[in-house]
């Protein structure tokens, strides 16, 4: 059996790949998915609200793929892998056959797949690095991913710029990249599933009804959340809608919705994970729905490049640490018994709001308007905020 700093060097190893893969990927859903649902196949917006919602879909299965994977008797990265090659097939699938029911289903299945893998990536991460240095290698990963997907969406861009046709071309790279992820995974040092055979897959949403903060900060979330992500898929709509009057280039779109967020996420990151360890969660929780709701109405509001600048940049600043308040701010408010069962509860309410609110944000988007919808999303935002500043005394007094 391999020793702790030999699986650790394993998976590091395998997990730069994946980080460069990762990068690719994450231009997808940002920008060119429904850059090519827009240019290309002329979507409604509820076939592209579908391909938005794919994600959301994955997350609230996963409760139900990790209690099959467990019962298969499957390792974790062998349940992440095969995740990833279906998705790479769905993927492949869509490139090759240029078909809008084809490239819905196709891409939403590729990342429904992507983010069904994540309880049991987390799994890996949990026994393969050692607790000190976990999130240290896990954030020089994070540096590499978002280094790709800045690089691949300026490359992206440009493709898509000399010939919409080249489209196929862009599926197949994210097929390609969910195929490395897939081959990556399968090599990583195993890591059983514990089986949970007679409970319930949601089960742990006893502890909503037990635990007045945990369910104070969930319905603060709620409010954050869908109000964040309603505004989430209308930024590639209203760059490339000639509704909206800009209709930008494949490329300024790029500029706005990736390399520019990207960038400031990338000089972000080592800070708001040093406020994360020494500020009050819910101070942290307030200053990054501030930078959320002022990205919005910069973005959606502004009336010219300098709106979209600054709020392509307030974006970027606050996404760089919700990236890391999403995954570890259980470990603040649950015992240490419990931040199994309140993940769960959190990552299944994501997927929930996440399925909603591209629906959502299309339908107001058409009956509303951006500028409406932007303002409305910040309120939601808003009264997130104002449910936690009570809170907020007493973790400041404790801090």
């Amino acid at each position: 059996m391999l020793s702790i700093l030999a699986r650790e060097r394993a998976t590091f190893r395998l997990e730069r790949w994946r980080a460069l893969a990762g990068g690719v990927l994450e231009t997808a859903q940002v920008t060119f998915l429904l850059l090519i649902a827009e240019r290309w196949f002329r979507a409604d917006p509820l076939q592209k609200g579908l391909l938005q919602g794919a994600s959301s879909a994955g997350l609230l299965l996963t409760p139900l793929l990790v209690s099959a994977a467990a019962a298969l008797g499957w390792h974790a990265q062998r349940a992440a892998a095969a995740l990833f090659g279906l998705g790479a097939l769905g993927l492949l699938l869509a490139a090759l056959v240029p078909d809008l029911t084809v490239f819905l289903s196709g891409a939403g299945l590729g990342f429904l797949c992507v983010a069904a893998t994540a309880p049991f990536m987390a799994t890996i991460y949990s026994e393969n690095y050692r607790a000190e240095c976990r999130g240290d290698l896990f954030s020089r990963n994070i540096v590499v991913r978002i280094l790709a997907s800045v690089s691949f969406a300026w490359v992206a861009g440009r493709v898509l710029q000399a010939d919409p046709a080249n489209f196929r071309g862009i599926l197949a790279v994210y097929g390609v990249a969910l195929l490395l992820n897939a081959i990556c995974v399968w090599q990583l040092p195993a890591v059983p599933l514990v089986g949970s055979a007679g409970r319930h897959p949601l089960r742990a949403f006893r502890w909503v009804r037990q635990d007045r903060l945990f369910r104070l900060t969930l319905i603060s979330w709620m409010f954050m959340g869908f109000g964040n992500l309603v505004m989430f898929p209308l930024r590639v709509e209203y760059l490339a809608n000639e509704r909206y009057g800009l209709h930008l280039a494949a490329t300024d779109i790029a500029l706005f919705t990736t390399i520019i967020p990207n960038a400031a996420r990338l000089l972000c990151t080592r800070g708001w994970g040093r406020l994360f360890d020494r500020m009050p969660f819910f101070t942290l929780r307030i200053l990054l729905n501030t930078g959320f709701m002022l990205g919005i109405l910069s973005f959606f509001t502004g009336g010219g490049s300098l709106g979209l600048w600054a709020g392509a940049i307030l974006f970027g600043i606050a996404n760089a640490g919700a990236d890391l308040a999403w995954s570890l701010w259980v470990t603040k408010v649950a015992p240490p018994e419990r931040v199994t069962d309140y993940m769960a509860v959190h990552t299944f309410l994501t997927g929930a709001r996440g399925l909603i609110a591209p629906f959502a944000a299309f339908a107001c988007a058409a009956r509303f308007g951006v500028g409406p919808t932007a303002a409305g999303s910040a309120v939601l935002i808003l009264i997130a905020s104002l449910m936690l500043v009570k809170e907020r005394a007493p973790q400041d007094a404790a801090a």
